[in-house]
């Protein structure tokens, strides 16, 4: 989950991560109101979940008020890579010496949270990588211990941070990665961390990902989703406690177990189909759910065939069988539909699916074959 750049900052403030001040406005008038209280010289920005918001006009410094009001005006209109700006945030302007870069997020290789550093802040860090990749500084954090101090003093020093900042950046970073690892972050960003005239540190922007699968801890957290770049079949999925990804195949998956519904979606391409989406409908699934997830995957007007692939561990094969008519008597697809059952009664459960008249395999390569000619057929 992505959270916005008023909503990470907010809470980079509570952790002693110095933030300019400002706050977040719906409408023109709100953005002049603040900017006014600020003292006239802000800056307005586009908040929205994607990145290149400067490029397209969406990070405007107003010189009073009036001008915060036009550029609120004007930014409140735009769309930005397909997303409408719904809020604004209006920042008091900073005096900036030096912009640098400064994120946590994991490295799966070293399977440890990294830190990123770098001289080089105000532009996206992968365009640092691909351009200047010498300039990134990359130090690994044991979790069980956390950040020391000469990790903090080794980092400043490598990029050539002023001596009289290193304190100030040791105290941010150990900050941030209170953030991170309190919140369950897959990332916490600034960028930039900039210098000010007075030497002292602040953070001008702030990025975080948040563990979707930590959610449950952090309910405060659940309640700051955007889902304005969320497809409609994903909030709805949401609502069942689905996983579900929607693609552009024609093929739609109902699965148990991400990792057997990636094994699906490799097999299917591997015999000349496209998967329409990712689905785990998760163990124990019951006919509620399968009529839930049905629904979603027939949303999607490209799907032609559906393939079931269900490993009966923890639910019964006949009872998942059972599910599955008993969704369709409700949902009623038009399309094909193949499915292959595996586990425990599986051979009552194909039969149950025979005598309703539905298409049936025994081995996933013999579904994917299926499901790939049904696709074709309809």
């Amino acid at each position: 989950m992505k959270l916005h750049e008023y909503q990470s900052k907010q809470i980079f403030s509570r952790y002693r991560i110095p933030i300019p001040r400002g706050r977040v406005a719906a409408t023109a008038i709100e953005a002049k109101h603040i900017a006014e209280e600020l003292g006239g010289r802000v800056v307005v920005k586009a908040q929205v979940l994607v990145g290149g918001r400067g490029k397209a006009g969406g990070v405007k410094l107003a010189n009073n008020p009036e001008e915060a009001e036009q550029f609120a005006t004007q930014i409140l209109s735009m769309t930005i890579k397909g997303l409408p700006v719904r809020k604004v945030l209006v920042d008091e302007a900073a005096s900036i010496e030096q912009e640098i870069y400064l994120g946590i997020t994991n490295d799966r290789t070293a399977k440890k949270p990294v830190i990123m550093a770098s001289s080089a802040g105000g532009v996206e860090i992968e365009e640092v990588a691909r351009t200047n990749p010498e300039k990134i500084v990359k130090v690994h954090i044991n979790p069980l211990i956390g950040i020391k101090e000469y990790q903090t003093r080794d980092i400043a020093s490598a990029i050539d941070l002023p001596r009289e900042c290193w304190k100030q950046f040791g105290e941010i970073l150990i900050g941030l990665w209170g953030v991170f690892n309190d919140k369950d972050a897959t990332l916490a960003e600034i960028n930039p961390l900039v210098i000010g005239k007075d030497r002292k540190l602040t953070a001008l922007d702030g990025k975080m990902l948040i563990d979707d699968n930590a959610l449950f801890r952090h309910p405060d957290l659940s309640e700051l989703r955007d889902t304005d770049e969320d497809a409609p079949s994903e909030i709805e999925a949401r609502k069942y406690g689905l996983t579900f990804i929607k693609l552009d195949g024609n093929i739609g998956c109902m699965v148990n177990g991400a990792g057997l519904a990636m094994a699906s979606m490799d097999i299917l391409k591997l015999f000349g189909g496209e998967p329409a989406n990712f689905l785990d409908i998760g163990g124990g699934a019951g006919a509620d759910k399968v009529a839930a997830a049905m629904r979603i995957i027939l949303s999607d007007p490209n799907v032609k065939a559906i393939l079931f692939n269900i490993f009966g561990g923890i639910t019964r094969c006949d009872e998942v069988a059972r599910g599955i008519l008993t969704a369709m008597a409700e949902v009623k697809p038009k399309v094909p539909m193949v499915v292959r059952l595996v586990g425990t009664n599986a051979k009552e459960g194909r039969e149950l699916l025979v005598n309703a008249k539905m298409i049936t395999a025994e081995t996933l390569a013999e579904a994917a074959q299926k499901a790939v000619a049904a696709a074709k057929g309809a």
